[in-house]
């Protein structure tokens, strides 16, 4: 008699420490609780969020692999392994939701092509929160990760982002937390005044902040009150106004 194979469950986890019972919904974490065998980007991140979701066992007798920043494909088939011999397990994001902005779509994709049943659960994304929350376009828009490091490159990408923004597509990316003023620094040194840029810091934290202004506004503003970006995690999103539409200039 065959095993039935298990379900792999794609397990979001909170954005902001401390919040992980009033961000998750019961019902997923409900099975957070059930299962015993995780696949995580960083073990010691997702034990700590086990414990703070109320994980009944002891988190010392659960297995948590680590699956790393770049998974290897080679070891795909062995972490699997389990879930095809019925066992139930969950890819474990970092922060947010798996397999968005996140290596464990590496798991997922192979997942698939061994026939598994892949089931996504409910939690906070920090892309979608951004744009819920920005009041650029939520019909077309593109998360485009992050930005070159090089300063003429940079220039260059922001440039076509800008480009691709007057089309109406939003554009959004993230960067590493303690380099956010250097890029918020490029995006007004880069863009045009009438573009609108949203800074979404802190999301779901009690020190959240999401502001959404022009360039030229945001020039200003920082001249008097600069936003207090440096270690705190920033989504950024841009939307350009199209050709056609932007005022012209005497």
């Amino acid at each position: 008699m065959s095993i039935r194979a298990g379900t792999l469950y794609l397990l979001p986890t909170p954005l902001a420490d401390g919040t992980a019972l009033d961000v998750l919904p019961p019902a997923t974490l409900t099975i957070a609780r059930r299962l015993s065998y995780f696949l995580a980007e960083d073990a010691k991140t997702a034990r700590a969020f086990l414990k703070a979701a109320g994980h009944p066992r002891p988190i010392q007798e659960l297995r948590i692999v680590e699956i790393g920043h770049q998974p290897d494909p080679a070891a795909v088939d062995s972490w699997l392994q389990p879930v095809t011999e019925g066992i139930d397990a969950a890819v474990v994001a970092e922060a947010g939701c798996p397999g968005v902005a996140d290596p464990g779509a590496v798991v997922v994709a192979r997942a698939h092509e061994r026939g598994l049943r892949v089931q996504p659960l409910v939690g906070p994304s920090s892309l979608l929160l951004a744009l819920m929350s920005s009041g650029l376009n939520g019909q077309a828009f593109r998360f485009v990760g992050y930005l070159p490091q090089d300063a003429t490159a940079l220039a260059a990408r922001l440039g076509e982002l800008e480009r691709n923004a007057r089309r109406g597509e939003t554009q959004l990316w993230i960067e590493t937390p303690y380099r956010n003023d250097r890029m918020l620094d490029a995006v007004l040194a880069h863009c045009t005044a009438d573009t609108r840029l949203t800074l979404a810091t802190d999301l779901t934290a009690i020190t959240e902040d999401v502001r959404t202004h022009s360039i030229a506004d945001w020039r200003t503003l920082i001249a008097s009150a600069r936003p207090a970006l440096n270690k705190r995690p920033t989504v950024f999103a841009l939307l350009a106004t199209a050709d056609s539409k932007r005022p012209r200039r005497d």
